[in-house]
């Protein structure tokens, strides 16, 4: 008796997380008018070109700081400037995607958007904060999405409500994880949290094909699937390197030159962030209580150092 209980369980659960992540038919999607992006840091600036540009949507990018706006707002003008200069874009194309992204400081200037997207550091309580906010700010109607990559969605959906009645917040959070750096990578990972309905989740995965995505649909678990399959991957050629299997060159090189990947795992460990790296195994080893996410050793101190990869100028190389 309590066999079959426990298989009926399982059937009606295996049959509901399959309609939950079916993409297919978005029978249910919304049209997208207008795009908020949270964070002009790389991620974010990355997101809002891409939209501006493919998608077509007018963007309000914003940050609380001047400086990273700025920054920001020049690095979307050189890579507009390449992208005429070898011929992959009219001048004029890219003058009328750069007028569709406006900055502001403000998140009050969120209030008037169909879709939200956040893209600021891996850090909980900043997510959930922002996401509390949102759910305050953005019309009733409007898609709150995260950039996370590795962070609960049903913990950041829940974080929209404190009232436990009150379902339509939670429902219109998913996770809309684009791949960096966002012009040139194809794939984004969309995760639906627990309280996700069906017409946030088709509403995203049409979203994300508008601006030239490939989605593939992930269940929330730690990590989810890109960095459930990434991040251990990293990890252990820097064990590698730590317990002397391999100096890096060599860990880089028979991955480039053996399995035909664009870049080896300690290049690419550097190219994402050291710091960011160990965040997410960190999420990993915590959220399933598995050895085998223990950061490496090495990773740690190298963050320790400040040694974070490209962005801080060291890492596994010197940049």
């Amino acid at each position: 008796m309590l066999l079959s209980s426990v298989r009926s369980f399982r059937s009606r659960g295996l049959s509901v997380a399959s309609r939950a992540f079916s993409t297919t038919p978005l029978t249910r999607a919304a049209e997208v008018k207008s795009l908020g992006v949270i964070g002009a840091g790389q991620m974010g600036l990355g997101i809002a070109l891409v939209a501006a540009q493919k998608a077509q949507v007018p963007v309000t990018l914003i940050d609380t700081s001047p400086a990273s706006l700025d920054k920001g707002l020049k690095f979307a003008d050189k890579l507009l400037a390449k992208d005429v200069a070898k011929e992959r874009l009219t001048r004029e194309a890219a003058d009328a995607a750069r007028a569709r992204i406006t900055p502001s400081q403000k998140m009050d200037d969120l209030s008037a958007v169909d879709f939200v997207i956040e893209a600021v550091p891996e850090i909980v309580d900043l997510k959930t904060s922002i996401f509390a906010q949102l759910a305050q700010i953005a019309p009733k109607h409007a898609i709150l999405a995260t950039n996370t990559s590795s962070i609960s969605i049903t913990k950041i959906a829940a974080a929209t409500t404190t009232d436990p009645t009150d379902l339509q917040a939670p429902s219109r959070v998913i996770s809309t994880h684009f791949m960096n750096p966002v012009p040139v990578q194809k794939g984004v990972e969309i995760i639906a949290g627990l309280q996700t309905s069906r017409e946030t989740l088709d509403t995203a995965v049409a979203f994300v094909q508008r601006m030239g995505k490939i989605s593939s649909v992930s269940a929330d678990s730690p990590g989810f699937l890109a960095n459930r399959i990434l991040m251990p991957y990293i990890n252990e050629a820097i064990i590698c390197l730590e317990t002397g299997v391999g100096g890096k060159e060599d860990i880089d090189s028979i991955m480039t030159n053996g399995t035909n990947v664009p870049m080896g795992p300690l290049t690419l460990a550097d190219f994402i962030g050291l710091d960011t790296c160990l965040a997410i195994m960190n999420v990993l080893h915590q959220e399933t209580g598995d050895s085998k996410y223990r950061p490496s050793g090495l990773l740690k101190r190298m963050v320790d150092a400040g040694w974070l990869g490209k962005k801080s100028g060291k890492g596994f190389y010197d940049y």
